[in-house]
């Protein structure tokens, strides 16, 4: 009797053509992008994008939202993404500190979108702040809102108190491990709220088509109690 494949085989070849691994890149961003745009990223004409997406969204990688008459395509959820940034951090084990070294990737790794949520070096330093300051506490799976953090919330213009109802206990964020720091991130609801918060805020600032973020000077000021000291 053959043996079975293992399941992540279809996955894994998916993941493999360089076409598409680029168009799962640019959307590790967290945000909906068109075929056009995925194609443009990819660099392949419209009608090989198209291919591709089917694949990637047969698969369960991908979603895909209609708007009007357009539709938007997205990493399928949270799964996904941290799966792709597993790979890259496999994939970098024996060039990580060469790689991260190079002057082109200084802004990606200092501040970017993973997900919806933010990582880099501003995003291991927001979860250890958070952790040394007492704002979150152990929970399953993660960590939930405390007093402090509640009121560290209320500080920076969100509704603490609602965000530690919500909690109640339950875990609203939780650790995800850095592609570039090899440290846990904060990853979750918290963390998609904060990013959003953010940037709306004009504290970080994001380019379209870019996972680097930018830190304001306002956002500096803003954000330097919440950092490691």
């Amino acid at each position: 009797m053959a043996a079975h494949e293992p399941r992540f085989v279809r996955i894994a070849a998916l993941v493999a053509d360089t076409s598409r691994a680029r168009m799962l890149a640019y959307l590790l961003g967290g945000e909906l992008a068109s075929a056009s745009e995925l194609a443009r990223a990819a660099s392949v004409t419209a009608a090989t994008a198209s291919g591709h997406l089917a694949q990637l969204q047969d698969a369960g990688l991908l979603a895909c939202e209609p708007r009007g008459r357009h539709r938007y395509y997205r990493l399928a959820d949270a799964e996904v993404a941290h799966a792709l940034e597993a790979l890259a951090l496999v994939a970098e084990r024996g060039s990580h500190g060469r790689d991260w070294a190079s002057p082109t990737r200084q802004r990606l790794r200092h501040a970017r979108c993973c997900y919806g949520h933010l990582a880099g070096e501003l995003g291991v330093g927001l979860l250890q702040g958070l952790l040394d300051r007492g704002c979150l506490l152990p929970a399953d799976d993660g960590f939930a809102v405390s007093a402090a953090g509640a009121q560290a919330l209320d500080g920076i213009g969100l509704d603490g108190a609602a965000w530690q109802r919500r909690s109640g206990g339950r875990a609203l964020g939780y650790g995800c491990l850095d592609w570039s720091e090899r440290r846990d991130h904060l990853a979750g609801k918290l963390a998609v709220a904060l990013l959003q918060h953010f940037t709306t805020q004009g504290w970080l600032r994001r380019t379209a088509g870019e996972r680097a973020l930018e830190l304001t000077p306002p956002g500096r000021q803003a954000l330097a109690g919440w950092l490691p000291a």
